[in-house]
């Protein structure tokens, strides 16, 4: 069983090698890892995809991991794959390929980027010529649609989305606690990813997905 540790570590020489020692002591085999921002106060914030024996639980691994001196995990949860960013630009190229059927287009988006950004889920909501929004494409894993439309979508900037603030937000959308951020895609479209369980988008985080939607945008128009 594979699963994603986001952890938070010393920005110092060695500090990764002494989680990966520990997570291997436990029978820990790292899949993958990915630095996804330098925090503050000397403190990395990375991704790592770690497979576990089968009848081993995940506790183990955060036990293992904490037990490095400055180490905190943020979360951990199922993941198959790997974390690898560069998907995005593979996931860009076909979706270059497609635009003369735009609804193609946005399914090759929303099929990729749940695994390039750690997320469970995508969804494009499409404006409509009365001012409603609905769904334009989504990944497999999101929410079912079941043909509702929305009366706004208003994402003018790549940000994170607070549900008890955003009441346009469906409320299925929300559940476990789910970890919500939107970002523009050019004229009457909005990319919304989301994160069950959490944790939280970062604001590298953030600022990446909102590059995904300029450029997804401009090879629009």
């Amino acid at each position: 069983m594979s699963y994603l540790l986001r952890i938070q570590l010393p920005d110092e020489p060695g500090a990764l090698g002494y989680v990966a020692a520990a997570l291997g002591e436990v029978e820990g085999d790292i899949r993958s890892v990915y630095v996804v921002d330098y925090g503050a106060n000397g403190v990395v914030v990375d991704d790592i995809v770690v497979d576990l024996p089968m009848g081993l639980l995940p506790d183990t691994l955060i036990t293992a991991a904490q037990s490095i001196s400055g180490v905190e995990v943020d979360s951990i949860r199922p993941f198959s794959g790997s974390v690898d960013r560069r998907g995005q630009i593979a996931l860009l190229a076909k979706f270059s390929q497609h635009t003369k059927n735009l609804d193609r287009a946005l399914g090759d988006v929303v099929d990729g980027l749940p695994q390039t950004m750690t997320a469970g889920w995508a969804i494009v909501l499409g404006e409509q010529s009365d001012g409603h929004w609905v769904r334009r494409a989504s990944s497999t894993a999101a929410p079912e649609d079941n043909g509702r439309t929305l009366p706004e979508a208003p994402i003018d900037s790549p940000r994170n989305l607070d549900p008890d603030e955003e009441t346009w937000l469906p409320e299925d959308w929300t559940v476990m606690d789910s970890s919500i951020a939107a970002t523009p895609m050019g004229e009457g479209l909005v990319l919304v990813i989301g994160r069950p369980g959490g944790p939280d988008f970062l604001p590298s985080e953030v600022e990446h997905l909102g590059r995904i939607g300029t450029i997804v945008g401009a090879i629009i128009d």
